[in-house]
Protein backbone atom coordinates (compact mmCIF):
# COMPACT_ATOMS: atom_id res chain seq x y z
CA UNK A 1 0.00 0.00 0.00
CA UNK A 2 1.31 3.10 -1.12
CA UNK A 3 1.36 6.10 1.47
CA UNK A 4 0.74 9.55 0.08
CA UNK A 5 3.13 12.56 0.47
CA UNK A 6 1.34 15.52 2.35
CA UNK A 7 1.15 18.25 0.77
CA UNK A 8 3.33 20.78 1.50
CA UNK A 9 2.66 23.48 3.45
CA UNK A 10 2.05 27.10 2.39
CA UNK A 11 2.11 30.28 3.57
CA UNK A 12 2.52 34.18 2.66
CA UNK A 13 1.78 37.50 3.29
CA UNK A 14 -1.34 39.96 1.85
CA UNK A 15 -1.84 43.31 2.09
CA UNK A 16 -4.78 45.12 2.13
CA UNK A 17 -4.49 48.55 0.39
CA UNK A 18 -6.87 50.82 -0.16
CA UNK A 19 -9.08 54.36 0.28
CA UNK A 20 -10.29 55.69 3.37
CA UNK A 21 -13.27 53.37 4.29
CA UNK A 22 -13.21 51.12 1.58
CA UNK A 23 -13.82 48.04 3.66
CA UNK A 24 -10.28 46.78 4.49
CA UNK A 25 -10.90 46.06 8.09
CA UNK A 26 -13.92 44.66 7.38
CA UNK A 27 -12.95 42.47 5.32
CA UNK A 28 -10.23 41.31 7.50
CA UNK A 29 -12.72 40.47 10.57
CA UNK A 30 -14.77 38.27 7.98
CA UNK A 31 -11.93 36.37 7.25
CA UNK A 32 -10.83 35.97 10.67
CA UNK A 33 -14.51 35.02 11.97
CA UNK A 34 -13.16 37.70 14.92
CA UNK A 35 -12.91 41.42 14.97
CA UNK A 36 -9.40 42.10 15.16
CA UNK A 37 -9.24 45.44 13.60
CA UNK A 38 -11.95 47.91 14.23
CA UNK A 39 -14.68 49.81 11.60
CA UNK A 40 -16.71 52.14 11.90
CA UNK A 41 -17.89 54.48 9.08
CA UNK A 42 -15.53 57.35 9.10
CA UNK A 43 -11.54 57.74 7.44
CA UNK A 44 -8.69 57.19 9.50
CA UNK A 45 -10.43 54.44 11.57
CA UNK A 46 -7.52 52.15 11.05
CA UNK A 47 -3.87 54.11 12.25
CA UNK A 48 -1.78 51.25 12.48
CA UNK A 49 -0.59 47.98 10.22
CA UNK A 50 -2.52 45.16 11.85
CA UNK A 51 -1.70 41.93 11.27
CA UNK A 52 -4.46 39.39 11.34
CA UNK A 53 -3.55 35.62 10.70
CA UNK A 54 -5.60 32.80 9.27
CA UNK A 55 -4.14 29.36 9.87
CA UNK A 56 -5.98 26.64 7.75
CA UNK A 57 -5.03 22.75 7.48
CA UNK A 58 -1.97 23.38 4.91
CA UNK A 59 -1.76 26.93 4.77
CA UNK A 60 -1.23 30.50 6.67
CA UNK A 61 -1.72 34.03 5.62
CA UNK A 62 -1.03 36.93 7.49
CA UNK A 63 -2.93 40.03 6.24
CA UNK A 64 -1.35 43.12 6.93
CA UNK A 65 -4.50 45.69 7.24
CA UNK A 66 -3.33 49.48 6.96
CA UNK A 67 -4.88 52.94 7.02
CA UNK A 68 -6.76 53.87 3.87
CA UNK A 69 -4.32 55.89 1.73
CA UNK A 70 -5.46 59.42 1.50
CA UNK A 71 -4.12 62.88 0.72
CA UNK A 72 -1.92 63.76 3.84
CA UNK A 73 -1.16 67.50 4.47
CA UNK A 74 0.64 66.78 8.31
CA UNK A 75 2.77 64.73 9.75
CA UNK A 76 0.16 62.32 11.34
CA UNK A 77 -1.61 61.64 8.10
CA UNK A 78 1.71 61.13 6.71
CA UNK A 79 2.69 58.48 9.38
CA UNK A 80 -0.49 56.74 8.30
CA UNK A 81 0.13 56.97 4.35
CA UNK A 82 3.62 55.63 4.78
CA UNK A 83 2.66 52.91 7.34
CA UNK A 84 0.61 51.78 4.11
CA UNK A 85 2.60 52.15 1.37
CA UNK A 86 5.84 50.53 3.47
CA UNK A 87 3.34 47.37 3.02
CA UNK A 88 3.89 46.64 -0.56
CA UNK A 89 7.66 45.65 -0.58
CA UNK A 90 6.96 43.40 2.50
CA UNK A 91 3.99 41.59 0.97
CA UNK A 92 3.61 38.28 -1.13
CA UNK A 93 0.15 39.05 -2.64
CA UNK A 94 -1.40 42.42 -2.56
CA UNK A 95 -5.67 43.08 -2.40
CA UNK A 96 -6.14 46.70 -3.55
CA UNK A 97 -9.74 47.36 -2.88
CA UNK A 98 -12.43 49.53 -4.30
CA UNK A 99 -15.73 50.42 -4.40
CA UNK A 100 -18.18 51.81 -6.54
CA UNK A 101 -18.90 54.51 -7.52
CA UNK A 102 -15.52 55.74 -6.58
CA UNK A 103 -15.43 58.39 -3.77
CA UNK A 104 -12.26 59.63 -5.44
CA UNK A 105 -10.48 58.18 -8.55
CA UNK A 106 -7.37 60.21 -7.97
CA UNK A 107 -6.48 58.68 -4.79
CA UNK A 108 -7.05 54.96 -6.40
CA UNK A 109 -5.09 56.62 -9.53
CA UNK A 110 -2.15 57.34 -6.91
CA UNK A 111 -2.43 53.67 -5.71
CA UNK A 112 -1.94 52.26 -8.80
CA UNK A 113 0.91 54.55 -9.86
CA UNK A 114 2.71 52.43 -6.37
CA UNK A 115 1.23 49.22 -7.79
CA UNK A 116 3.39 49.66 -11.13
CA UNK A 117 6.54 49.93 -9.16
CA UNK A 118 5.94 46.48 -7.20
CA UNK A 119 6.34 42.88 -9.02
CA UNK A 120 4.14 41.60 -6.66
CA UNK A 121 0.67 39.92 -7.94
CA UNK A 122 -2.32 41.78 -7.57
CA UNK A 123 -6.02 41.04 -6.88
CA UNK A 124 -8.12 43.87 -7.70
CA UNK A 125 -11.29 43.58 -5.09
CA UNK A 126 -14.22 45.83 -5.55
CA UNK A 127 -16.31 45.94 -2.64
CA UNK A 128 -19.68 47.22 -1.28
CA UNK A 129 -21.41 45.32 -4.21
CA UNK A 130 -24.20 44.40 -1.63
CA UNK A 131 -25.31 48.28 -2.02
CA UNK A 132 -25.27 47.81 -6.11
CA UNK A 133 -28.74 47.63 -7.19
CA UNK A 134 -27.33 47.33 -10.82
CA UNK A 135 -24.69 44.63 -11.46
CA UNK A 136 -24.18 45.35 -14.51
CA UNK A 137 -22.04 48.61 -13.44
CA UNK A 138 -19.40 46.48 -12.87
CA UNK A 139 -18.33 45.49 -16.08
CA UNK A 140 -16.87 49.04 -17.57
CA UNK A 141 -15.06 49.05 -14.02
CA UNK A 142 -13.44 46.24 -14.59
CA UNK A 143 -12.25 47.14 -18.21
CA UNK A 144 -11.29 50.47 -16.78
CA UNK A 145 -8.64 49.08 -13.94
CA UNK A 146 -7.85 45.78 -16.25
CA UNK A 147 -6.49 48.12 -19.06
CA UNK A 148 -4.66 50.14 -15.99
CA UNK A 149 -2.44 47.34 -14.27
CA UNK A 150 -2.02 43.48 -15.52
CA UNK A 151 -4.34 41.97 -12.20
CA UNK A 152 -3.93 38.27 -11.18
CA UNK A 153 -7.31 38.39 -11.01
CA UNK A 154 -10.93 41.02 -10.24
CA UNK A 155 -13.23 39.92 -7.70
CA UNK A 156 -16.61 41.29 -6.80
CA UNK A 157 -16.80 41.14 -3.13
CA UNK A 158 -19.60 42.71 0.12
CA UNK A 159 -17.12 42.07 3.22
CA UNK A 160 -20.39 42.82 5.44
CA UNK A 161 -22.76 39.78 3.40
CA UNK A 162 -19.75 37.49 2.61
CA UNK A 163 -20.16 37.63 -0.78
CA UNK A 164 -17.89 36.41 -2.99
CA UNK A 165 -15.20 36.11 -0.36
CA UNK A 166 -15.15 32.80 -0.77
CA UNK A 167 -13.67 32.87 -4.19
CA UNK A 168 -11.29 35.43 -3.08
CA UNK A 169 -10.09 33.27 -0.63
CA UNK A 170 -9.50 30.66 -3.47
CA UNK A 171 -7.35 33.02 -5.47
CA UNK A 172 -5.82 34.14 -2.41
CA UNK A 173 -4.21 30.54 -1.89
CA UNK A 174 -3.72 29.69 -5.21
CA UNK A 175 -0.98 32.30 -4.97
CA UNK A 176 0.66 30.81 -1.80
CA UNK A 177 4.27 29.49 -1.90
CA UNK A 178 5.52 26.48 -0.03
CA UNK A 179 6.89 28.27 3.23
CA UNK A 180 6.59 28.22 6.79
CA UNK A 181 4.12 28.45 9.66
CA UNK A 182 4.75 31.78 10.67
CA UNK A 183 2.95 32.15 13.68
CA UNK A 184 1.20 29.93 16.31
CA UNK A 185 -2.02 28.24 14.83
CA UNK A 186 -4.32 29.81 17.94
CA UNK A 187 -2.85 33.15 17.25
CA UNK A 188 -5.11 35.72 15.43
CA UNK A 189 -2.97 38.58 15.65
CA UNK A 190 0.46 39.94 16.61
CA UNK A 191 -0.80 43.12 18.41
CA UNK A 192 -0.98 42.28 22.75
CA UNK A 193 -3.84 42.98 24.30
CA UNK A 194 -3.54 46.88 25.57
CA UNK A 195 -3.71 47.95 21.89
CA UNK A 196 -6.82 45.65 21.36
CA UNK A 197 -8.06 47.24 24.19
CA UNK A 198 -7.72 50.81 22.97
CA UNK A 199 -8.78 50.34 19.31
CA UNK A 200 -11.95 48.81 20.64
CA UNK A 201 -12.24 52.45 23.03
CA UNK A 202 -11.17 54.33 19.96
CA UNK A 203 -13.65 52.63 17.78
CA UNK A 204 -16.50 54.03 20.09
CA UNK A 205 -15.47 56.94 20.25
CA UNK A 206 -15.51 57.09 16.34
CA UNK A 207 -19.09 55.82 16.46
CA UNK A 208 -20.65 58.07 18.93
CA UNK A 209 -18.62 61.04 19.00
CA UNK A 210 -19.32 64.17 16.40
CA UNK A 211 -17.50 66.57 14.21
CA UNK A 212 -13.71 66.66 14.61
CA UNK A 213 -13.16 64.85 17.61
CA UNK A 214 -12.57 61.50 16.61
CA UNK A 215 -9.62 62.72 14.24
CA UNK A 216 -8.47 64.48 17.50
CA UNK A 217 -8.38 61.44 19.66
CA UNK A 218 -5.66 58.66 20.83
CA UNK A 219 -6.08 56.24 23.34
CA UNK A 220 -3.81 54.74 26.15
CA UNK A 221 -4.29 52.30 28.32
CA UNK A 222 -2.74 53.23 31.51
CA UNK A 223 -3.57 49.97 34.00
CA UNK A 224 -3.77 46.47 33.06
CA UNK A 225 -4.21 43.84 36.04
CA UNK A 226 -5.58 40.38 36.10
CA UNK A 227 -7.20 39.34 38.88
CA UNK A 228 -7.23 35.69 38.88
CA UNK A 229 -9.57 34.92 41.75
CA UNK A 230 -12.00 37.23 40.56
CA UNK A 231 -12.03 35.90 36.50
CA UNK A 232 -11.83 39.69 36.22
CA UNK A 233 -9.55 42.04 34.42
CA UNK A 234 -9.05 45.56 35.64
CA UNK A 235 -8.87 48.24 32.60
CA UNK A 236 -7.61 51.87 33.16
CA UNK A 237 -7.61 54.23 29.77
CA UNK A 238 -7.50 57.74 28.57
CA UNK A 239 -8.89 59.61 26.15
CA UNK A 240 -6.61 61.70 24.99
CA UNK A 241 -7.73 65.37 22.77
CA UNK A 242 -6.02 68.51 21.64
CA UNK A 243 -8.54 70.77 22.96
CA UNK A 244 -10.65 71.48 26.05
CA UNK A 245 -14.04 72.05 23.95
CA UNK A 246 -13.10 68.22 22.60
CA UNK A 247 -12.72 66.76 26.11
CA UNK A 248 -15.98 68.57 26.50
CA UNK A 249 -17.93 66.75 23.69
CA UNK A 250 -16.25 63.60 24.83
CA UNK A 251 -17.63 63.72 28.06
CA UNK A 252 -20.84 65.06 27.32
CA UNK A 253 -23.70 66.37 29.30
CA UNK A 254 -23.40 65.18 33.09
CA UNK A 255 -20.78 62.51 32.13
CA UNK A 256 -23.04 60.43 29.53
CA UNK A 257 -21.06 60.40 26.45
CA UNK A 258 -18.01 59.09 27.89
CA UNK A 259 -20.02 56.68 29.93
CA UNK A 260 -21.68 54.97 26.78
CA UNK A 261 -18.56 55.19 25.02
CA UNK A 262 -17.02 53.00 28.33
CA UNK A 263 -20.21 50.40 28.71
CA UNK A 264 -20.08 49.86 24.36
CA UNK A 265 -16.37 49.39 24.37
CA UNK A 266 -16.58 46.74 27.85
CA UNK A 267 -19.08 44.65 26.01
CA UNK A 268 -16.20 44.71 23.03
CA UNK A 269 -13.48 44.20 25.35
CA UNK A 270 -14.98 41.40 26.98
CA UNK A 271 -15.48 39.08 24.47
CA UNK A 272 -12.44 39.39 23.27
CA UNK A 273 -10.82 38.89 26.56
CA UNK A 274 -13.24 35.98 27.54
CA UNK A 275 -13.76 37.34 31.40
CA UNK A 276 -15.64 39.99 33.42
CA UNK A 277 -13.80 43.36 32.97
CA UNK A 278 -14.01 47.00 35.16
CA UNK A 279 -13.28 49.46 32.63
CA UNK A 280 -12.58 52.99 33.84
CA UNK A 281 -11.68 55.66 30.74
CA UNK A 282 -10.96 59.16 31.79
CA UNK A 283 -10.91 62.15 28.75
CA UNK A 284 -7.33 64.34 28.92
CA UNK A 285 -6.31 66.85 26.91
CA UNK A 286 -2.93 66.13 25.23
CA UNK A 287 -2.75 69.84 23.14
CA UNK A 288 -1.16 69.52 19.65
CA UNK A 289 -0.25 65.71 20.38
CA UNK A 290 -0.64 65.07 16.86
CA UNK A 291 1.73 67.31 15.64
CA UNK A 292 4.57 66.35 18.10
CA UNK A 293 7.00 63.43 16.71
CA UNK A 294 7.35 62.55 20.63
CA UNK A 295 3.48 62.34 21.47
CA UNK A 296 2.97 60.24 18.15
CA UNK A 297 5.76 58.10 19.04
CA UNK A 298 4.35 57.51 22.38
CA UNK A 299 1.20 56.92 21.03
CA UNK A 300 2.58 54.05 18.31
CA UNK A 301 2.06 56.27 15.62
CA UNK A 302 5.46 55.57 13.86
CA UNK A 303 6.91 56.41 10.51
CA UNK A 304 7.78 52.54 8.67
CA UNK A 305 11.89 54.03 8.70
CA UNK A 306 11.40 54.68 12.31
CA UNK A 307 9.81 51.54 13.51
Amino acid sequence: MTQETPAAFKSGYVALIGAPNVGKSTLLNRFLREKISITAPKPQTTRNRILGILTEPGFQIVFMDTPGIHRAKDRFNRVLVDTALATLGEADAVCFLIEIPEPDPEINDYILENLGRIDTPVILVINKIDALADKSRLLPLIEKYRGRHSFHAVVPVSALQGEGTDELMTELVALLQEGPQYYPEDHLTDQHERFLVAELIREKVFRLAHQEVPYAVAVSVERFAEIPEKNRIDIEAVVHVERESQKAIVIGKKGQMLKEIGRQAREDIEKLLGCHVYLGIFARVTKNWRKDPRTLAEFGYHSPDRQ
